[in-house]
């Protein structure tokens, strides 16, 4: 069973060309895993103070068909495969109507918040009657983990600090945050004359970005079908975030 959350958009969701901008999509699909473990029954704060346990999320794949504009009705909806050792995987869906959207793949790993070390998911029975579990989202459909290569001809564009808007109670960079920042360095984004919108985005989270932190932006050129390689670096030169983006003139 899906759980299904409905949303109506906002205006202050929407970029330049008034298109609901990729990290408020995966806003949503967070806010609705958010929800659904609230009626659960094992919300994320029960999860972090009686527990001592957390969700980090570790890779995310997402397809955006069509795009969405402000104030539309929709219908986002999540469901999660059974945890196996440290993995744990979410899917998602939003529809408009009978229109799918867009579409996401996501995968977590459960941390104990007193070691800082990975715990397996399988291992907490508590969990097992706080989830729903269906069949996944077609792989096929999902772009795979961005594997870009360390000696991929990337170029910095720019520096990041990591600051009060951009943490959480974990004290890093929210991951719904990313997408943003990744967008804010593509110049691409805001061609006078040619205009693009993010239609598939697929990052891999390395390591945590933490309040205060400089982080260095790094990226390739567009190839010929969108397709652009985006990493970040901390201070120490190691990367942070890999991700692959493809943009589609609108």
């Amino acid at each position: 069973m899906k759980f299904i959350n409905k949303i109506k958009t906002n205006w202050h969701d929407t970029d330049a060309h008034r298109n609901v901008r990729a990290s408020k999509i995966i806003e949503y699909m967070q806010e609705t895993a958010n929800a659904q473990c609230e009626s659960s029954g094992l919300p994320l704060e029960k999860l972090r103070d009686e527990k001592k346990l957390a969700f980090i999320l570790g890779a995310l794949s997402v397809n955006i068909y069509s795009p969405l504009h402000a104030y539309e009705d929709i219908e986002v909806r999540t469901w999660c495969k059974e945890a196996k050792s440290y993995i744990f995987n979410r899917y998602f869906e939003i529809y408009r109507g009978d229109e799918r959207i867009a579409e996401a793949a996501t995968t977590w790993v459960l941390i104990d918040l007193s070691t800082k070390s990975m715990v397996r998911a399988s291992n907490y029975e508590f969990m097992l009657g706080c989830f729903y579990y269906d069949e996944p989202v077609d792989p096929s459909s999902l772009l795979p983990k961005p594997r870009i290569p360390k000696d991929a001809p990337l170029y910095e564009v720019g520096q990041r600090k990591i600051v009060y808007s951009d943490i959480d109670y974990n004290m890093h960079m929210n991951n719904t945050h990313y997408p943003d920042m990744i967008c804010d360095f593509l110049s691409e984004m805001t061609y006078e004359n040619t205009s693009y919108r993010v239609c598939s985005m697929s990052l891999s989270y390395v390591k945590e970005s933490h309040l205060g932190a400089t982080l260095t932006v790094t990226r390739s050129d567009m190839s010929d079908d969108g397709q652009i390689e985006v990493r970040t670096l901390n201070e120490n030169g190691e990367p942070c975030l890999d991700a692959i983006v493809k943009l589609q003139k609108i």
